[in-house]
């Protein structure tokens, strides 16, 4: 049933993006309409995942947060964070690139075994600390994503055979405005998180530990330097991107790249 499953949600996942790339390019006058499929398709898509990460993660002696596991953990959380905030806000074509990613970590996870059980027996602090680290994760690839189309939509501006994808995109400002919000946030969760890690962890610099504390502090503060760099000295435009994917990319060594590392190529559990 599990891989029944895993094929619908891949599909759908698949179908969604595939409509909204349609409807971004404008391909035929079908797709005029394609909004609330896509949104449909999207949805059913992340609760099947919803699915399928319950029963790979929630297990009877504890919890398996194994590489693949929080890969697909990391993609549902962020591809459901984005479909949620686009009801409200310009984010909806940020699925076009997430949604293929959630349907691969989907694919990944069920094809490629990897275990590492969480006891049940683990602290309410460290418990804290794995959800505020993977909200924080996930909060700041949305913005290392939202740089990736502002960056392309600076270039496209350029561009006059551009015109009809820079006419479903929202301006410059608003993009940039958005996503010094998705920054502020997620900054603010990732500060939680290294100071629930110092609060609950017996020993944060230790020999498995270290690279990825490190790495966390300067991602951190690449972000401060940011944001201060933002509200004091009115960075903006390519200086902005470059501070941000300069960030995301310092926290996804700390966290991907060292759990790759430690559990695929040596591992260690």
């Amino acid at each position: 049933m599990s891989s029944i499953q895993a094929i619908i949600a891949v599909l759908l996942y698949l179908t969604s993006a595939s409509l909204l790339g349609a409807r971004i390019y404008g391909v035929s006058g079908i797709f005029n309409k394609t909004r609330a499929i896509v949104l449909v398709f999207g949805a059913i898509a992340l609760i099947l995942h919803a699915h399928l990460l319950y029963q790979s993660i929630i297990l009877t002696n504890g919890l398996d947060f194994g590489f693949f596991n929080a890969v697909s953990l990391i993609s549902w959380l962020v591809a459901l964070i984005v479909m949620l905030t686009s009801l409200f806000r310009p984010l909806e074509n940020l699925l076009l690139f997430l949604f293929p990613i959630a349907a691969l970590a989907i694919i990944l996870e069920l094809f490629i075994p990897d275990t590492r059980i969480l006891s049940e027996s683990l602290s309410a602090g460290l418990r804290i600390h794995i959800l505020l680290s993977i909200c924080a994760y996930s909060l700041l690839l949305i913005s290392a994503f939202q740089a990736i189309v502002l960056a392309i939509q600076e270039r496209l501006i350029k561009t006059k055979r551009a015109a009809r994808i820079m006419n479903t995109l929202p301006p410059l400002q608003v993009m940039e405005e958005l996503l010094i919000q998705i920054i502020v946030i997620g900054f603010f969760t990732l500060s939680l998180s290294l100071a629930s890690g110092m609060m609950f962890i017996d020993d944060l610099f230790s020999q498995h530990l270290i690279h990825k504390t490190v790495l966390s502090i300067l991602a951190w503060v690449i972000y401060f330097i940011l944001l201060l760099g933002r509200w004091n000295a009115g960075w903006r435009g390519k200086r902005i991107i470059r501070w941000t994917l300069g960030g995301f990319s310092t926290l996804l060594l700390a966290y991907i790249g060292s759990k790759f590392v430690l559990e695929i190529i040596l591992q260690r559990v």
